[in-house]
């Protein structure tokens, strides 16, 4: 964590602006943030930008203003309809790249309006090794991604959290329900919907991990592997909670859950 503080000292007078999900990484990175902007004494608090998307769970901004206000940040909502542009809605390839030159240029405008000059976001180096697109999109705007630059993975993230008594520590990422759907499949909203309740449901029923990826008309059902005996002596109420949200087919991946098996 102290490397991370020690990124962000020198730039805390030009005050700083970050993306925030309220995930474990932008929470770390946030933490991080004010943590610096204490140690140099400024009166310009971080100011955290939680983006309210068609394409990320609704819930997720409540938690994440909470945690930013505890934090010590200033925090901001902005409301976009990624679907607004008719590119993204056709669930092209590069789908990520178009949503998040989006998404920045929104932070820029925001920040840049309040006076803030140093912007980031919380990508690792985990994210390096796998298809992201949306990395390209956030090099273009001249934002930076610090978790990166200071060599850390998803571990290391989780750690700091806990040793900073975050409450995010052992939050189960969310990704952009995007991911649940092969390319070039049309983005329908009432079905991420159906599929972001299925995901809710099987969470409260105690499965950590979750992924529901949808090849029409089959359900693919991603959980970790050492869950598979806890879903099979409850696969029947299982079955039948997708079934009433209309979903005809429902298979369980044996590869179990990975991250990006979209891609």
């Amino acid at each position: 964590m102290k490397a991370l503080i020690d990124y962000f000292i020198p730039h805390v007078d030009e005050g700083i602006c970050m993306a925030f999900s309220g995930g474990v990484d932008s929470s770390v990175l946030l933490a991080a943030a004010c943590r610096a902007a204490k140690a140099a004494d400024s009166d310009k608090p971080v100011l955290a930008v939680t983006f309210a998307t068609r394409l990320h769970p609704q819930g997720d901004t409540a938690e994440a203003e909470a945690l930013a206000r505890s934090l010590g940040a200033l925090h901001r909502i902005i409301e976009i309809d990624e679907f607004s542009d008719s590119r993204i809605l056709t669930n092209p390839k590069n789908r990520c790249y178009l949503c998040k030159s989006l998404l920045f240029q929104s932070l820029l405008q925001a920040g840049q309006e309040a006076g803030y000059t140093f912007f980031c976001e919380g990508s690792n180096v985990d994210d390096t090794k796998v298809y992201r697109p949306g990395l390209q999109a956030i090099r273009e705007a001249g934002v930076h991604s610090p978790l990166i630059d200071c060599g850390l993975t998803k571990a290391d993230l989780r750690k700091f959290a806990a040793d900073a008594g975050l409450s995010t520590a052992g939050k189960p990422s969310t990704p952009c329900m995007a991911t649940r759907l092969p390319y070039d499949t049309p983005f329908d909203y009432e079905l991420l919907d159906r599929l972001h309740r299925g995901e809710v449901w099987l969470r409260d029923l105690g499965f950590y991990n979750v992924r529901l990826r949808f090849h029409a008309p089959v359900l693919r059902i991603e959980i970790d592997k050492k869950d598979f005996n806890q879903f099979m002596e409850q696969h029947e109420k299982i079955v039948k909670s997708m079934k009433d949200l209309d979903f005809r087919y429902i298979t369980l991946d044996l590869e179990g859950f990975r991250s990006g098996s979209m891609d």
